[in-house]
């Protein structure tokens, strides 16, 4: 499955209204709880400032700005009626931007994130590649995202993943088409060890990965040598 940035820039901006209720309902809530470890392993590196990378309404920006008050929180996005979002919900230091050609210097931040925003994108290396371009040396990178579980849960997690998700999703949001391509994009992300081998082609050093909640998510990271 390639794909389609124009596709996933329609989609978006056609939820943006209703995307963060969408997203807490679907999830149970345990975004919430993925975030707050996130923040944790921030806080660890005690950044100056940070790039949150397709911030989309803000989440684990406006996480990190009230946990982490000291460090300087900027949000970037591709979808405009997203950014918006997130504005009014108190990301103010924003900026629209395709997330492969960041109009950034290089070396300008301590620290960069992205949730739930790479598997998306249409080229992950490359993307990668731009992450590291902006850090400093020495600074790090954290991606959350959703991954596949193994083992007992997995028959029951694509059930819900692929037929159950996008129905209950385009009744929320009002556009299910939004959603159907879910599976798929999450199916064909790259997770654990092959995650941590990508890093490293992109020219991270120390890539880590950790399963959360039996490995529907994961948690990445890696520094800039």
């Amino acid at each position: 499955m390639k794909i389609d940035s124009q596709f996933v820039h329609s989609a978006f901006s056609s939820i943006a209204s209703r995307y963060v209720t969408a997203n807490h309902i679907l999830s149970l809530g345990a975004d919430v709880l993925w975030r707050e470890r996130a923040i944790k392993i921030i806080s660890e590196w005690k950044p100056r400032n940070l790039l949150d990378i397709a911030t989309g309404t803000g989440d684990l920006a406006l996480a990190v700005k009230k946990a982490l008050p000291e460090v300087a929180v900027q949000g970037t996005d591709f979808c405009r009626p997203m950014l918006d979002i997130a504005v009014k919900r108190g990301l103010t230091d924003v900026f629209e931007a395709d997330a492969m050609h960041l109009p950034l210097p290089d070396a300008c931040f301590d620290a960069a994130t992205v949730a739930f925003g790479l598997r998306n994108m249409e080229d992950y290396e490359k993307a990668l590649c731009e992450f590291r371009r902006i850090l400093r040396p020495g600074g790090h990178l954290l991606v959350l995202d959703f991954s596949m579980p193994d083992g007992l849960i997995a028959k029951p997690y694509r059930l819900y993943l692929h037929h159950i998700l996008p129905r209950i999703a385009g009744f929320l949001t009002g556009n299910s088409s939004a959603y159907d391509y879910l599976g798929e994009s999450i199916e064909q992300f790259p997770r654990g060890d092959s995650f941590k081998r990508l890093l490293s082609r992109s020219g991270f050093s120390a890539p880590t990965a950790l399963p959360l909640l039996c490995g529907i998510a994961s948690i990445y990271t890696a520094q800039v040598p």
